[in-house]
């Protein structure tokens, strides 16, 4: 009988929650790990349970933020729950758990569809489970030709076989737009490295331009003939990367803490690999907390804007950025429609656009504000560290390592809340209500 009524509650519950709750499995699954003492090179105990939270919801969410070195803390075990938890969490829970079902032969039914379809923000319910074939088969394929790659790049200059467990474990958080690295500077010997630089940054940015999109430009094989989401999506990634690397390059050119001593062509890697990376990736080639504030500040933007839907980066997404700014347009030029690319755009997904700013905003002003009581930093290293955090990008401004266990319990439910989204949080945490019949009288009210 009690399971029986726990079922019943299980349906009950609308895909938001479920998705949630999947999520929070997969961390809770890591922290247990982390935590066993064959996970860390610290003799016999592992990490403490605030530590292990915080590594398991960074791995799951594709972030990056460390409280410890993943290099030399985790054993090998560690590392390869660690590469575990970054491409479960890359895929998603349900992408996960439906490749699960395939591979146990199990029946997907119409209640796994659903929940697949919320999951990976499609359009239509037909053909999703040959679409997580799909997604499964281009992240291994991807990874593979990125770590054979980086493990022939690396073997140049360490044995063959930590070349190749280097090349195997940076394809993976790059691909997935996690951030972890095996080196306590991250990538930054590497930092005019035409080969390291150009793998890398292909990696994370086919990672973030998301799956529906990689699929459409397979299929199609033609711009003219991509989707409006598609279309918007590549748009968007060419123009931030481009304005990125431009902004690092003048605002960091003459800054002696990291490019102002190198030469031209270091300049030109070191400004192109930190102007890409702010879209949720998590690497460095300099040293993130000797930026100028400039610098940081329109990092801050970046990060707060993201990757594309569907994708294995975090923030509000490029595509609802771009329908926003579209919007503002409209709104300027008294228009009555959205109009992108000769295609009009409904106002419901300039309302859900702009629902996912609101929630965005105030979720990160809340985390932040209340960091501002349990940390004792400056105020740009805190919000940095919020807004990386909520895009999932994992870039940090020196503070992660030193913050408090209440810090990193906030910071934590800052990379979940990142992950899963503001308005799949939202949902979750609201009971949601049917659409009422009654209508009220209209009245007008001032604004702007």
């Amino acid at each position: 009988m009690t399971v029986l009524k726990r079922k019943r509650n299980l349906i009950k519950l609308n895909p938001a929650q479920i998705i949630v709750i999947g999520f929070g499995s997969l961390i809770f699954l890591g922290t247990c790990l982390f935590m066993l003492p064959i996970a860390t090179h610290e003799k016999g105990q592992g990490l403490s349970f605030i530590d292990a939270l915080f590594e398991a919801t960074s791995a799951v969410c594709v972030t990056g933020l460390a409280v410890v070195d993943t290099g030399t803390t985790f054993t090998l075990f560690g590392q390869i729950v660690l590469l575990s938890l970054i491409q479960m969490g890359g895929w998603g829970f349900m992408t996960t758990g439906i490749f699960m079902f395939i591979i146990l032969g199990k029946r997907i039914g119409l209640k796994e569809r659903l929940l697949l379809q919320d999951s990976l923000n499609v359009f239509t319910l037909s053909g999703v489970v040959h679409l997580v074939k799909r997604i499964i088969l281009i992240t291994l394929m991807v990874e593979l030709i990125g770590a054979i790659i980086l493990a022939i790049r690396w073997a140049f200059e360490m044995p063959w076989k930590k070349a190749i467990y280097y090349g195997f474990f940076h394809s993976i958080s790059a691909f997935n737009n996690a951030g972890f690295g095996l080196e306590s500077d991250s990538l930054s010997k590497w930092v005019g490295d035409p080969t390291i630089n150009i793998v890398i940054t292909l990696l994370f940015i086919i990672g973030g331009i998301g799956f529906t999109v990689i699929l459409d430009l397979y299929r199609k094989k033609s711009i003219r003939k991509l989707s409006l989401h598609s279309k918007v999506a590549l748009l968007m990634t060419i123009i931030l990367n481009i304005v990125g690397t431009l902004i690092i390059l003048v605002s960091e050119y003459d800054n002696s803490n990291t490019i102002g001593n190198f030469g031209l062509g270091n300049k030109l890697w070191a400004s192109y690999f930190q102007g890409v990376v702010p879209r949720t990736a998590g690497f460095n080639t300099i040293d993130i907390s000797q930026l100028t504030i400039s610098s940081q500040v329109f990092m801050m933007a970046l990060m707060f804007i993201g990757a594309s839907s569907g994708s294995t980066g975090g923030g509000i997404k490029v595509t609802t950025y771009a329908i926003i700014i579209f919007a503002f347009w409209t709104v300027l030029t008294n228009r009555n429609d959205v109009n992108i690319f000769r295609r009009r755009i409904s106002w419901q997904y300039v309302n859900k656009a702009l629902s996912i700013v609101v929630a965005a905003i105030s979720f990160i002003f809340i985390i932040f504000f209340l960091l501002t009581y349990t940390e004792k930093a400056e105020m740009s290293k805190i919000l940095f560290e919020t807004i990386s955090a909520f895009g999932t990008v994992g870039l940090t401004a020196g503070l992660t390592p030193d913050l408090t266990p209440i810090g990193r319990i906030l910071i934590t439910i800052m990379m979940f809340i990142g992950r899963l989204g503001p308005l799949t949080m939202a949902f979750a945490l609201l009971k949601t209500q049917k659409e009422s019949k009654i209508r009220f009288a209209e009245e007008k009210i001032l604004i702007g």
